[in-house]
């Protein structure tokens, strides 16, 4: 099973597919160790729940954790993989990937 198809079948999708005010659990980091350090750092490790506070389709994503705004990259968001909560799942972002 490639990486997409794993996914695909457990449900999670990328940061930076969500919509503003979508909330989602954090899976997993796809990056370097020193990426996935910073990020945990910053409150963002594997079972916390993240919304989104701003997501514009490009520059700045600006996710809300545990009461604290955390500015990422763009890259940054796509490399943090997170399963939308059920009354979100639809709320991709059009024209990404995931929200086609």
């Amino acid at each position: 099973m490639t990486g997409r198809e794993e996914r695909r079948a457990n449900g999670s999708v990328a940061l930076s597919s969500l919509a503003d005010g979508a909330r989602a659990h954090l899976t997993r980091v796809e990056a370097g160790h020193g990426l996935r350090s910073r990020l945990t750092a910053m409150g963002l490790r594997p079972g916390v729940e993240v919304q989104v506070a701003s997501n514009r389709g490009s520059g700045p994503f600006v996710v809300a954790v545990e009461g604290t705004r955390i500015v990422l990259g763009r890259g940054m968001a796509h490399k943090v993989y997170v399963v939308p909560r059920a009354a979100d799942s639809d709320a991709a972002v059009p024209g990404s990937p995931e929200g086609k």
